[in-house]
């Protein structure tokens, strides 16, 4: 038989890093060994040729001057994110790339940053920053544990997909106890922590999709999630 094995983008790390997002993609790479599958991680920078065959995107995020730092790649990749997006690639993208996967970002000075348009989302930076533990309840996920930390405020278009809808916290813009955006198997969402290794059913569904896209089958191993259970229940009893 033989060995499955996928290959993970990190989008921008060098400069849309700086909540710990690193962790996201090294959960996904280490349950994926779990489950059996080898799995490989590619660095995406400005200026860098992109890969092919990829099968997760993870990005993570940044503040207003790292999105001005990548917004004229980003809409160079645009075309080829896009295409993905309909093929049913898996992505996760975190608070300010989550902004840039929608139409816009307008920030507080009133400069205008471009999107991708993957989500049907629009973002308006604030004077207020949403900040502290956030739980966000899912139909697909469960319970969704977190932290949020962000000054734009988010708003879905009607027939976007919510992510989840928040129990504790502030969520998309702290107004409609929305919280996240999906599109095909793309989530967007503004939950640091970082999100996968205290919500593992995520990663797992990421593995899944992208397993099931490439190879039309996956089959998960029993794994031992008691530490991540307990990291989320600690989490979720902390305040505000």
């Amino acid at each position: 038989m033989t060995q499955k094995s996928l290959r993970i983008l990190q989008l921008y790390p060098r400069d849309m890093n700086i909540y710990g997002d690193w962790g996201n993609t090294l959960t996904v790479l280490r349950r994926a060994e779990r489950h059996g599958i080898s799995a490989e991680v590619i660095d995406y920078n400005p200026g860098d040729e992109f890969p092919k065959d990829i099968d997760i995107v993870i990005g993570g995020g940044g503040q207003d001057s790292g999105q001005l730092k990548i917004q004229d790649d980003l809409q160079q990749l645009a075309p080829t994110l896009r295409e993905l997006a309909e093929d049913n690639v898996p992505m996760l993208a975190i608070c300010g790339l989550y902004q840039l996967f929608g139409h816009f970002f307008k920030t507080k000075d009133g400069d205008m940053i471009k999107g991708i348009g993957i989500l049907d989302i629009e973002t308006y930076g604030s004077n207020e920053r949403l900040i502290g533990n956030i739980i966000t309840h899912s139909e697909r996920f469960g319970d969704i544990v977190g932290y949020e930390n962000h000054s734009g405020l988010t708003y879905l278009a009607d027939t976007t997909q919510l992510l989840g809808t928040v129990t504790k916290g502030a969520g998309n813009n702290g107004k409609d106890h929305t919280e996240g955006a999906c599109f095909n198997n793309v989530i967007g969402t503004y939950l640091h922590g970082s999100l996968l290794p205290k919500n593992p059913v995520i990663a797992d569904w990421l593995i899944e999709q992208a397993c099931m896209r490439k190879y039309g089958e996956f089959t998960p191993a029993d794994i031992d999630d008691s530490l991540a259970q307990h990291a989320r229940e600690t989490a979720m009893n902390r305040p505000r």
